[in-house]
């Protein structure tokens, strides 16, 4: 690590109250997670056509019911 970092880095630290403290190591540790491998797309063409257009249309209605309405009391 670069000893300038690393310096600050502990300055900073020591400042924090420990919740602060442990927000910081975990975002460090996910920083540091190794990530999942994502999967080519053109491996998922091979499921494009297979939803039911009966369940299509379900889907479609239920997002157009629930999901594109703004509840400004809510915010």
């Amino acid at each position: 690590m670069n000893p300038a970092i690393e310096r600050e880095l502990r300055e900073r630290l020591d400042r924090l109250a420990p919740g602060q403290q442990r927000q910081v190591l975990d975002f460090a540790r996910e920083l540091a997670r190794e990530k999942p491998g994502g999967v080519p797309g053109k491996i998922l063409t091979r499921f494009g056509g297979t939803i039911a257009k009966d369940d299509l249309a379900a889907i479609e209605r239920a997002i157009e019911e629930g999901c594109e309405q703004v509840h400004s009391d809510e915010w």
